[in-house]
């Protein structure tokens, strides 16, 4: 059967290559941060659309399990209803979202999570007309065992500072030890930017200092703060993700069709490497000659990732969830797998001019954001009556003050050690981006493999050797 490429760049026939002095030829960058096609497709069954089997067997099941199934209990009744209407929204999430930036392993996998975000967030919007006692009736309904549990059995971080025994701060080496390594670990991934990480680092330390009167796990000693949480766990997780990206940066990727290779063991290999990213392209938040919105919206970052944070905190404090639950784990991962979008969308609208749109992952991301900190406004106005407000006034100040001076002082960093190279680097002002873009499609996250190497169903091969032919010229 025919293989389905991606369309033909813009770049090709463009007068832009016939001179560096030309307008930047016009690209659709919404197009590939908010629905990007996967190319080089080799099995086409695993990407053609069947809508009509597909509407067919879900019908089916519906039906089958509709008639056969007990309805005598009403509160399975309720359960079956649930898991059939998040069934379907699964369903239309297949065949009417977009996948966002990322195909890997599959662009149904990330238009599911996305329309999981969708659900997450129109139950949000349906908690926020709900008092205290129904929401809470509702988690009750989920899961009676929450009746017998109070905040306050949470463990405390905070007593007895002066004992420094190795017992003593051993014992705070515990499962949120790791959580904190593996966390910023994962951050380092996605953000890729050490200034920006060490930012947010130090800032959540500051918030929870500055919040440590309402939420009592944010009391901790000094050695703990400063030791175990910035320099240890979160140090050490930014030290490794970043050496993470780096060595995925390094990496030359030529992708094999599962077709062309012969051994059992190879085949496997492969459908393993599925699940790896597609390419891996350095990112550049920022650069001494960037504009002051773009400086601004890096600020934002910073304080919107403060803001997912304290929503995680805030919401299991009030209403009532050991840290332990499903409910509070399964949030973590949801929100940690629909960062990663969300992210890569708000880096490519902050720092390409050509973007005009903010993605739609990150825009349903940044409404659950905040619609879970109106949550937790409005149903824990008896927590909230006991805020210091120059603890609340402190907090805002040194946020704003912090962001902008750790961004400014990244700004200077480039300056000083980039130099004049940092205007080439940029990408929005890169003239060869796009042939990294068709790169990057194709599976080589440099952009400058020789056009022998590349596999000859590479799109870019096309582009470069037209490209060198034209300076040839």
């Amino acid at each position: 059967m025919k293989k389905r490429t991606s369309p033909p760049s813009t770049l090709e026939n463009s007068p832009a290559l016939t001179s560096r002095s030309s307008n930047m030829p016009t690209i659709n960058e919404f197009k590939y941060i908010n629905e990007r096609p996967v190319d080089d497709i080799s099995l086409d069954f695993f990407y053609k659309p069947h809508t009509i089997t597909l509407l067919a067997v879900s019908i089916i099941a519906v039906m089958y399990f509709a008639f056969v199934r007990d309805q005598s209990d009403t509160q399975e009744n309720i359960w079956a209803g649930m898991v059939c209407v998040t069934f379907f929204f699964m369903i239309v999430s297949v065949l009417a979202f977009p996948n966002g930036p990322f195909t890997r392993p599959h662009p149904v996998v990330w238009r599911m999570l996305f329309g999981l975000s969708v659900l997450y967030l129109l139950f949000l919007v349906f908690l926020m007309f709900q008092n205290y006692k129904s929401i809470m009736g509702i988690f009750y309904w989920f899961d009676p065992t929450l009746r017998n549990f109070k905040i306050d059995m949470d463990k405390e971080y905070g007593a007895n500072c002066s004992d420094l025994s190795f017992e003593r701060i051993w014992s705070h080496v515990d499962v949120f030890a790791w959580g904190h390594f593996l966390g910023w670990a994962f951050k380092a991934v996605l953000i890729r930017h050490m200034g920006i990480l060490w930012a947010i680092s130090v800032m959540w330390e500051i918030t929870e200092i500055s919040f440590a009167h309402l939420l009592p796990n944010f009391a901790e000693c000094w050695w703990d703060a400063l030791i175990l949480d910035v320099l240890v766990c979160n140090g050490l997780g930014i030290w490794c993700g970043l050496k993470i990206c780096k060595l995925l940066e390094m990496r030359e990727y030529r992708w094999a069709s599962i077709r062309d290779i012969t051994s059992t063991k190879g085949k496997l290999k492969r459908v393993v490497l599925q699940f790896t990213p597609e390419s891996w392209a350095p990112v550049r938040w920022l650069d001494p000659k960037c504009t002051y919105m773009r400086f601004f919206a890096v600020c934002q970052l910073v304080l919107l990732w403060q803001l997912t944070e304290l929503n995680t905190f805030f919401l299991k404090h009030i209403f009532e969830m050991p840290p332990s639950h499903p409910v509070v784990i399964g949030r973590l991962i949801f929100v940690g797998l629909f960062t990663a979008p969300s992210v890569r969308q708000y880096y490519i609208y902050v720092t390409d001019t050509r973007c005009k749109r903010l993605g739609t992952q990150c825009w349903v991301y940044i409404a659950i954001l905040v619609s879970e900190a109106i949550l937790c406004i409005k149903n824990g106005q008896e927590l909230f009556e006991r805020t210091q407000v120059k603890n609340i006034v402190f907090w805002l100040f040194v946020q704003a003050a912090v962001s902008v001076l750790f961004i400014f002082g990244c700004m200077l960093w480039h300056k000083c050690v980039d130099g004049d190279e940092s205007q080439e680097a940029s990408p929005v002002k890169q003239l060869s981006r796009e042939f990294k873009d068709s790169a990057i499609v194709s599976g080589d996250s440099k952009g400058k493999s020789s056009a022998k190497n590349s596999p000859k169903t590479t799109p870019s091969k096309k582009v470069r050797s037209q490209h060198s032919s034209v300076k040839q010229d």
